[in-house]
């Protein structure tokens, strides 16, 4: 690791409910403070009250195939004022220095592509409304059979992010029907919001489903899904 730079992956965001928080886990605290996992485990158990007066603590579970005996664990997820108190339990070594500096940054990082979101999520709102009224003036929907708005949403996250608004839910687990605009970061909001702009004036051409997809994903092969 480059000194004091900020490793890649060391400051993650989640949904927690309906908002979008920033987090470090406890293997990466372990892995950059360069100590022991248990470690750190053993200071988040022993001081868990503490880490609580600053939000739920959350865990996920997951598998752990170099541990005998267990194949699963509890990793702890730390929000940014719980990995600042952690990391005071640890002893003050250049490691523990340089990493301290990095999660500055991280946190930081992270509260400001946050922020672009906030800013994105607004442009495109208007958007939306704009291609929803365009679905609904051009036909689409009844041509559908009820599936265009779902169509052309999935249409329109496959171009710009590479994934349809489907397969986004499946894989962060969320219902179907959920907002999928929270998973986006800064760019790919920006770049949905361009495709949208650019679905709303195909359609007001007059064209159809099959026409636009080629526009925008050129010769991919067509998999449709509701």
């Amino acid at each position: 690791m480059k000194k004091d730079s900020m490793p890649g992956g060391l400051v993650l965001i989640k949904p927690i409910g309906s908002r979008m928080e920033p987090y470090t886990t406890a293997d990466t605290v372990a892995q950059y403070a360069q100590v022991q996992q248990q470690t750190v485990e053993h200071l988040i158990r022993k001081h868990k009250s503490d880490l609580e007066e600053f939000g739920t603590l959350r865990f996920e579970i997951r598998a752990c195939p170099h541990r005998t005996g267990a194949s699963l664990q509890k990793l702890y997820h730390l929000n940014e004022q719980q990995a600042t108190l952690l990391i005071t339990y640890l002893r003050n070594t250049e490691p523990v220095r340089r990493f301290k500096k990095a999660l500055v940054r991280g946190f930081f990082e992270a509260r400001q592509e946050l922020a672009r979101r906030e800013v994105q999520r607004a442009i495109k709102a208007p958007v939306r409304r704009s291609l929803t009224d365009a679905i609904r003036d051009s036909g689409e929907n009844e041509r559908m059979h009820g599936h265009a708005y779902t169509a052309y949403t999935n249409l329109v996250y496959k171009a710009a992010a590479g994934r349809t608004a489907t397969q986004m839910r499946k894989d962060a687990g969320l219902p179907k029907g959920a907002d999928v605009v929270p998973l986006l970061t800064a760019d790919e909001l920006a770049l949905v919001t361009k495709r949208e702009a650019q679905v709303t004036t195909l359609l007001d051409c007059g064209m159809a489903y099959d026409a636009i997809r080629a526009v925008l994903l050129g010769g991919e092969s067509h998999v449709h899904t509701a």
